[in-house]
């Protein structure tokens, strides 16, 4: 996927309703930064395609939730990164390209301005799924999500798809997503620096159909479905109610559309389920790890047929790694020094399994 800049519309209007967003946002965040420019939280266009194809509720949900999520007393350290996004410098004709390893923007930056842009880049630190490249600058995030996506992408058809990608982090699955022919990719992840690192990118190829709103599987409705391809990577574990969440992709899709699932999964048959009694791999936030034929019984219980395991694979340090944009604690730090096949707290070391499926 080759996106450019060039000759598109280069309007000067410093945030409105109508072109960048829910108006509360684009007021508090006027009112808190000094340089804005335009390009920040456009999402009116996502909104009008969901009105234009019968999911006006979608739309209106979708907006005020994201309206919360945004408000600047919601995260203390929003308006920082507000003010490094427009500190990055202006690079016009610019082109993304996200068929290979690392998604990368290409264009002409004026030399005197890359130390900059690499110094505004690592103040959205840690930067955890990619990798990226701007302007010559490789972005060495802690998982090389290229490896993944390779393993799952032979098995997914997104051509023409709408696609939803829960828990997206920064967006680089969605811009392969589009790489692979997908119509649109929407991201939900509610963490606002990863929303703030799409937006980097995004910056670059505002044309492009991607969006990330600061959202949850929460927060989608109990409505027909608006998407013909829903994505779970990586979350499924942090939920306290699994099944839950599993119902909750599946009201996502249309009927008969496709789920995408990679999740924590440990051996065993349909009476296996992991809970940790506190932390797994120094993660506290992880409630139940399935074997492969439970989490087959629970998508079988949750509306979906036709699932098919696509892989199963140990984590490696090949995969996710400390990098210097990545400083903190990663796999190495994770695994029993003396036995790499369990955690610190001696469970069974990470291993990843990814499923499709359809709604029924």
């Amino acid at each position: 996927m080759r996106m450019s800049t060039h000759g598109r519309p280069n309007s000067r209007c410093v945030f409105s309703a109508n072109c960048c967003g829910p108006l509360i946002i684009a007021r508090e965040l006027y009112l808190k930064t000094s340089r804005f420019k335009v390009g920040l939280f456009q999402y009116e266009a996502l909104f009008q395609d969901l009105s234009e194809r019968g999911h006006s509720e979608w739309a209106t949900h979708f907006r005020e939730r994201s309206e919360q999520a945004l408000a600047l007393d919601r995260h203390g350290k929003l308006g920082e990164w507000i003010e490094a996004w427009n500190s990055l410098p202006d690079v016009t004709d610019t082109n993304l390209d996200a068929a290979r390893d690392a998604v990368t923007i290409r264009g002409a930056l004026p030399a005197d301005t890359r130390q900059q842009l690499v110094e505004l880049l690592k103040s959205f630190h840690p930067w955890r799924k990619g990798p990226f490249e701007l302007f010559d600058v490789p972005i060495d995030t802690e998982w090389r999500s290229c490896l993944k996506w390779d393993r799952l992408a032979p098995h997914v058809d997104l051509r023409n798809r709408n696609v939803l990608d829960v828990g997206c982090g920064n967006g680089y699955y969605g811009w392969r997503m589009l790489d692979a022919g997908a119509r649109m990719v929407v991201g939900l992840d509610p963490f606002l620096l990863f929303l703030m690192q799409f937006e980097v990118v995004k910056k670059y190829a505002p044309a492009a159909s991607h969006f990330v709103l600061p959202l949850t599987d929460a927060d989608l409705l109990n409505r027909p479905g608006a998407f013909d391809v829903t994505f779970s990577m990586g979350v499924l574990y942090h939920r306290t109610s699994p099944i839950d969440h599993l119902q909750s992709l599946q009201q996502s899709l249309t009927p008969g559309g496709a789920l995408v699932l990679e999740t924590l999964v440990i051996e065993g048959d349909q009476c296996n389920v992991l809970v940790p009694d506190d932390r797994y791999a120094k993660m506290r936030n992880v409630w139940f790890i399935p074997s492969v034929p439970m989490l087959l019984r629970w998508l079988h219980r949750c509306g979906f047929r036709d699932t098919k395991v696509i892989d199963v694979s140990r984590t490696t340090r090949e995969e996710q790694r400390r990098t210097d944009w990545m400083t903190f604690e990663s796999l190495d730090d994770f695994l029993d020094p003396l036995d790499r096949q369990l955690t610190v707290e001696g469970h069974p070391a990470p291993m990843r399994a990814v499923i499709t499926a359809r709604r029924k």
